[in-house]
């Protein structure tokens, strides 16, 4: 299950600086402490009478969202706001690519704009970089969630949740829960696991909701709540898709609550400073217990607060190296002269 995406190269600027952030597999462990660091940074700044700094003061950042997401695409336009940075919001639904514009086009439409990043969310894998392909050099491009392949930014919202209530990534033992199948969070958040050294990553779901070969990422496969949750230290709860349930991957809602849903009979099981996670929006009695969602153990609302903290780090990162591999181009051409 190696990714056919794997776009290190399309990410990172020759002096190995963040250019644009399109998943987590392929990027080293240093990088991924940066973008932690840089986002700790920024955790406290919503507890500030003034909840900006200058860091994209006069850039233009366009969320362009072909799939709809209030919440994603919120936190992003907050901490584009927070950045300084002037923020447009394109309705894909309402716009001209319903008339038969292609995605293209709509790009050369945003380039005229003079705008200097994109945050993207898309239906379809591969949307992401295929807009990094297609982007001058000077615009940074966000993935904001793409089809079943990646979601680098919840990814790392969930490691620094992690990270600031348990510290170290090593001895941690971390279990994914639910539709592992078709769910971009999951795939982004095994490959920032095992980058940052975790001990040891679980995935539970029934058979239906597993991929093929998901062994080869580095994982423990479990089809039984009670042996997977043995002892882990955090479990990271995923939203189940309404239209799973209707196919013939699912029996019912209830039947999966039964097996898979987190009650706090089955949290037990866990370690007991375990903590509780979950990317929203929740699915309550389905994928979880109110009692646990709302308990003690849940850092659910946490990590909302640190997807601002770290989307303004991503963001203010890869506008960074930008501007350093930008003026490091004319240094370079003058050797080569």
């Amino acid at each position: 299950m190696s990714d056919p995406m794997n776009t290190c190269p399309i990410q990172l600027t020759a002096t190995g600086q963040l250019r644009h952030f399109l998943t987590t597999e392929g990027l080293p462990r240093d990088l991924l402490t940066e973008i932690l660091d840089t986002a700790d940074s920024f955790v406290d700044m919503s507890e500030q009478q003034v909840k900006k700094v200058p860091l994209l003061r006069g850039k233009t950042v366009v969320n362009l969202f072909f799939e709809a997401s209030t919440r994603t695409l919120s936190t992003f336009e907050l901490a584009a706001k927070r950045l300084s940075a002037d923020v447009l919001n394109l309705n894909i639904s309402t716009s001209s690519t319903k008339k038969g514009e292609t995605l293209k086009d709509t790009l050369m439409t945003l380039r005229a704009m003079h705008s200097d990043m994109f945050v993207v969310r898309h239906s379809d894998s591969g949307a992401a970089h295929f807009i990094a392909s297609q982007v001058t050099p000077d615009v940074a491009v966000i993935n904001a969630g793409d089809g079943r392949h990646a979601h680098p930014t919840q990814a790392m919202l969930d490691m620094l949740t992690i990270r600031r209530h348990k510290g170290d990534f090593e001895p941690l033992k971390v279990a994914i829960v639910g539709d592992i199948l078709h769910s971009r969070v999951a795939r982004s958040q095994i490959h920032a696991l095992r980058t940052l050294g975790a001990a040891e990553i679980r995935v539970i779901a029934p058979l239906t909701l597993l991929p093929r070969n998901i062994e080869s990422l580095g994982v423990r496969v479990f089809t039984d709540m009670a042996q997977g949750l043995r002892d882990v230290d955090v479990v990271m709860m995923l939203r189940l898709q309404k239209e799973r349930m209707d196919s013939a991957l699912l029996p019912s809602e209830s039947e999966f609550y039964k097996l898979y849903g987190l009650t706090t009979d089955k949290l037990a099981f866990a370690h007991p400073e375990a903590i509780v996670m979950h990317p929203g929006p929740i699915n309550r009695g389905v994928e979880i217990e109110s009692a646990v969602a709302d308990g003690p153990r849940s850092v659910i609302l946490d990590q909302v607060t640190n997807g601002i903290a770290v989307r303004m780090a991503v963001m203010s990162m890869a506008m960074s190296g930008q501007l350093a591999d930008k003026n490091a181009k004319p240094d370079a051409d003058n050797l080569n002269a």
